[in-house]
């Protein structure tokens, strides 16, 4: 897992991007050791400490991940944590999004990626506060940096919070950052084995978007199958298709964010 993929020691960097796209630097680079790591005298974890190590993590996240929650209820703050791997359309549905909600509640984003503001960039255009976190080595946000980083967004009272994580289907799966209901996109592109393929994200998750359906005339994309296979996994995973380019599904997942408020 992570103890030895390269993350336990990474670059973090979190600022603030104030629309229309100006940099507010919040937290400098920095160089943090968010994932604890042992090594025995030839440098190789042996497998035990492996296992102590993952599971001290994890619990440590979850602690964090608790504390999160908590501060969000005490504040009415609604966050939903989007997960998907790298293309699937993340950023372009938040764009629509944001500009479809504005009005009706208080909005904010939190951006996840391991380089540029390009996305928190995209984010500030729509007038939406956006804090950008660049994780260096790391390949998720976890529940500290989500502490960190909406801090920088308050007042947040009454908010709802759009998390865009880390495009990755394997790690981000683990680590609750303290939100109400994770949300993972499978575009149409990717291939309809995804969830065969990666068990851990589809378990864990509370809806499957399906995206960029208007191409499913142009992939061998299985929709029936590829919700089969989700359901067996997660028997209580809700689903819906839509496309954030055509608009086609935008109303019915809007209206699933609006029934999550209420």
């Amino acid at each position: 897992m992570c103890t030895d993929c390269g993350c336990s020691a990474t670059t973090l960097q979190i600022e603030r991007i104030d629309p229309p796209g100006t940099r507010a630097p919040i937290t400098p680079l920095l160089k943090t050791h968010h994932h604890a790591h042992v090594h025995a005298d030839d440098h190789t974890p042996a497998t035990g400490q492996i296992d102590q190590l993952e599971h001290a993590l994890l619990q440590r996240n979850d602690a964090e991940a608790d504390s999160n929650r908590r501060w969000f209820q005490r504040l009415n703050v609604l966050a939903l944590n989007l997960l998907s791997s790298p293309g699937a359309g993340k950023t372009t549905l938040l764009e629509k999004t944001l500009l479809a909600l504005q009005g009706e509640r208080p909005l904010a984003v939190i951006e996840g990626d391991q380089a540029t503001a390009r996305d928190a960039d995209r984010i500030a255009a729509t007038g939406v506060k956006v804090v950008q976190v660049n994780t260096g080595t790391g390949c998720h946000l976890d529940a500290s940096m989500i502490h960190r980083a909406a801090h920088q967004l308050e007042p947040l009272e009454d908010h709802l919070l759009l998390i865009e994580n880390v495009g990755n289907l394997v790690c981000p799966a683990l680590f609750d950052l303290g939100e109400h209901k994770k949300v993972v996109l499978l575009s149409v592109t990717e291939g309809d084995d995804k969830p065969l393929k990666y068990p851990h994200m589809f378990q864990a998750t509370d809806l499957l978007l399906i995206t960029k359906v208007d191409l499913l005339p142009y992939v061998d994309f299985d929709v029936e199958r590829c919700l089969a296979v989700a359901r067996q996994l997660n028997p209580q995973v809700e689903s819906l298709q839509l496309s954030a380019r055509s608009g086609a599904g935008m109303d019915a997942w809007l209206e699933w964010i609006r029934q999550q408020r209420r």
